[in-house]
């Protein structure tokens, strides 16, 4: 099977078979004039990468589970690995909403401006803040100070 006919079955694009090869993750026959075939097996192998692509797994943890595939049979050293796969996306996922949280934070000051986070906001503007001249500053728009 040619190239284009596995990416499309596989639903995958040829520049991602292409990577494939070059992570040693799939690996076509050649022709005599050095065109790439594949046995039909190919497709399922390629559907499974994009799963392992899609639980977050890097192409050289892939590589390292493809024999355990092959033979049907993990290792105690493939499940630590997954579990430390597990882990890292675990701790990515914490920093992620740790990011969100700050962003959130952001939002709320952007739509609630007080003269601690707003210089616009400080007589005289861009004044260093202090927590007692805020009680006296007064916003634009207000009819009463802080």
């Amino acid at each position: 099977m040619r190239i284009g006919d596995v990416a499309h079955r596989a639903g995958v694009s040829t520049r991602a078979l292409r990577y494939y090869e070059e992570q040693g993750l799939l690996a076509p026959e050649r022709t005599p004039n050095g065109q790439r075939t594949y046995p039909e097996s190919a497709v399922e192998r390629v559907r499974l990468i994009q799963q392992f692509f899609t639980a977050g797994l890097p192409s050289r943890t892939i590589l390292q589970l493809l024999p355990c595939v092959d033979t049907g049979h993990g290792s105690p050293e493939v499940f630590e690995l997954l579990a430390a796969e597990r882990n890292r996306i675990t701790a990515a996922m914490a920093d992620l909403a740790a990011a969100r949280d700050a962003l959130d934070d952001i939002i709320d000051t952007a739509n609630h401006p007080t003269p601690e986070h707003c210089p616009a906001l400080r007589e005289p503007a861009w004044a260093p803040y202090s927590a007692t001249d805020a009680t006296t500053t007064q916003c634009p728009g207000d009819a009463h100070p802080h």
